[in-house]
């Protein structure tokens, strides 16, 4: 699959950074040009292409693609900023349907890979930032996905819980999420898409996405090899598990 990989990483190159209009994972939000989030995604996704390259003894290429993505994240901290509170902006770019520049925000959810992998790209005080805005936006609820609509993702709410690694930080996040799960009047099975403000159900039910609260296993090496162990089943094409290193 390397041909693949290395062509995903060319278009990373080039696209990457300042994602054109698009459909993200937040599909229901709509297409949004300039995605911040998004861009994390591709930086972290470049990122791991250089370790990858490296596994394969690709010096030239890894060396290449980590300094690119070092360079991508010291960009994006100064076209970024400016949201509120001190979160990072929902798009790189002043404004956004009207609103101020400094008003728009949103989760930085795509960053959990960069600690989780130890890639170590963005700084801690990119996090910390985050968080720190991120308690100040919470409504009773939950923290809404970003600031053009109330609404909220549970998994998402749980991976920006994680990110700096701090307790405090991560039960203050899942405080409201658990407020929600016991006070909603909506008696459905769990749903991962819900109005932060009122507690109720917005969309989605049942959904294998909401197996994203269990990312915080992923930080334990322990637990990960535990169960990642427990994978016997065969992979056919694709490399085998390592169960040593998560």
């Amino acid at each position: 699959w390397w041909p693949t990989v290395t062509k995903w990483a060319q278009y990373l190159e080039k696209f990457g950074f300042d994602p054109g209009n698009q459909l993200c994972t937040d599909d229901f939000a709509g297409h949004l040009a300039h995605n911040a989030n998004l861009s994390v995604k591709a930086i972290i996704a470049l990122a791991c292409y250089s370790e990858m390259a490296k596994m394969r003894g690709e010096k030239d290429a890894a060396a290449k693609y980590r300094k690119l993505s070092e360079e991508m994240v010291a960009k994006w901290r100064k076209v970024a900023r400016g949201g509120r509170l001190g979160a990072s902006r929902l798009t790189l770019e002043k404004d956004y349907r009207g609103m101020a520049g400094c008003d728009i925000w949103s989760q930085k959810y795509n960053l959990v890979w960069d600690r989780i992998l130890g890639l170590n790209l963005f700084p801690p005080e990119v996090a910390q930032a985050e968080l720190a805005a991120y308690r100040q936006l919470l409504l009773p609820y939950g923290l809404p996905l970003d600031s053009r609509r109330n609404y909220t993702k549970v998994d998402w709410t749980v991976w920006s819980a994680t990110l700096t690694g701090d307790r405090g930080d991560f039960d203050a996040l899942i405080a409201p999420l658990y407020r929600f799960a016991d006070e909603t009047p909506d008696r459905i099975p769990f749903t991962d898409w819900y109005w932060a403000d009122n507690g109720r159900y917005r969309g989605f039910r049942a959904r294998s996405v909401i197996g994203g609260i269990f990312i915080p296993a992923l930080y334990d090496k322990e637990i990960w090899r535990k169960y990642a162990g427990r994978d016997k089943m065969k992979t056919g094409a694709y490399a085998p598990l390592n169960n040593e290193t998560p």
